[in-house]
């Protein structure tokens, strides 16, 4: 099968495809022919040596992506939920090595869930990694409840997009921060307050915020702690939450935390009832062939893509 190598940390150059080996699943494992593979900020922080590299670097060949969809062409003994030619969607061994960017990939059954038969495999695969994130942050993290105020930092990237469809959902009020350029799609997913960064100090605009929620890290993370009620919460899935904010995290008795997403089989099933029912849809700004991930790549790097970037191996 081909396979996108990452030959050594570094730039776009570093990605070869190259023709290796089939995997095949083992008892608990499903064999998938890949069908779209959906791009995030993590795979190019790990091609260029941070997040996950130094872990798979040790298991050559490197092959990048955790997020796909696709149809199951073969089932490990033990495997009850699929069977061969089941549509499946998920984000696979994270945080692990994927091997996602290739023609197959095999994992864990309990990584997947069925595409919904109204969503087309990119707009599965674009259902994964920050769908998951969005949904394991805010239901399990945060534990959000009706009546709450949210406030998304990126509100229009590939992760907010989805908190914020799923925050609505939920009954939540939602501030969102993106650029001016965003305001409309901010509108039509949801959001209740847009503030555009660019013009404004989101300290000034956002107040007695219950639910932060942060995949900026930095400054954006210590400044969050001013705008959040007395107990109020903070998640930062980019490690915002340092040592150094512990004396106003105290002060304010607020729960602050860094989360890293999880593959979690019965997570997806929530996602595909959502996509099922037309409550949750993915914004899908760009598609590219397998032979243009470097392009795939360079737009993430740009950091102002709406919504998902997305690989279609085979084109739906």
């Amino acid at each position: 099968m081909k396979a996108i190598i990452l030959t050594e940390q570094g730039g776009v150059e570093k990605l070869i495809t190259e023709e290796v080996e089939t995997p095949q699943p083992q008892a608990s494992e499903v064999l998938v022919k890949v069908h779209a593979i959906s791009i995030n900020p993590v795979d190019i922080k790990t091609r260029k040596g941070g997040a996950l590299y130094a872990s798979m670097k040790e298991d050559q060949p490197v092959i990048l992506g955790w997020d796909i969809s696709g149809v199951v062409v073969a089932a490990g003994s033990e495997v009850k939920a699929f069977k061969e030619g089941d549509s499946v969607f998920g984000m696979v061994n994270f945080p692990g090595h994927g091997k996602a960017y290739a023609e197959y990939a095999v994992a864990p059954a309990d990584h997947f869930a069925l595409k919904p038969v109204n969503i087309s495999h990119a707009e599965a695969a674009a259902t994964t990694l920050a769908a998951l994130t969005a949904w394991q942050v805010l239901m399990h993290e945060a534990k959000v409840q009706k009546g709450q105020h949210l406030l998304m930092h990126a509100a229009a990237g590939g992760v907010g997009h989805f908190a914020v469809q799923i925050a609505k959902h939920l009954g939540l009020e939602v501030t969102g921060t993106a650029s001016a350029a965003n305001e409309s799609f901010l509108k039509e997913i949801g959001v209740d307050h847009s503030i555009d960064y660019t013009t404004e100090e989101f300290t000034s605009v956002a107040k007695d915020i219950d639910v932060i929620f942060d995949p900026i890290g930095g400054e954006t993370t210590a400044k969050s702690l001013q705008v959040l009620k007395q107990g109020g919460t903070l998640v930062s899935i980019v490690g915002g939450v340092k040592d150094h904010l512990s004396p106003a995290i105290q002060e304010k008795n607020i729960t602050a935390k860094n989360y890293l997403v999880k593959s979690s089989g019965p997570d997806m099933e929530q996602l595909a009832s959502l996509l099922e029912q037309g409550i949750l849809k993915a914004h899908i700004s760009h598609q590219f062939s397998f032979d243009e991930m470097a392009k795939a790549h360079q737009q993430i790097e740009t950091g102002k893509t709406r919504g998902k970037v997305i690989i279609n191996v085979i084109k739906d």
